[in-house]
């Protein structure tokens, strides 16, 4: 969840559902090579997915949204 709150701005929409399909990837590859035996499916994944990790997504409004503050062209702070 902090990768998501960290690079969840709104013009990151991409990236971030980019990085949790290649996160379930790399985990399904994972679990395969636990067994010889049987697979783990794409189904089974799915459910673990879902009750496992947190969706993916923008956990922040645009800046003007957020702050609020207009400035009259130069900062307080200087």
């Amino acid at each position: 969840m902090g990768h998501f709150r960290h690079y969840g701005v709104p013009t990151n929409n991409q990236a971030i559902y980019r990085f949790h399909n290649e996160v379930v990837r790399l985990w399904h590859r994972a679990l395969n090579r636990r067994s010889q035996k049987t697979r783990t499916t794409w189904e089974r994944m799915h459910r673990l997915v879902k009750r496992s990790l947190p969706d993916a997504r923008i956990c922040h409004d645009y800046p003007l949204n957020r702050f609020g503050a207009i400035t009259r062209g130069r900062s307080r702070m200087r």
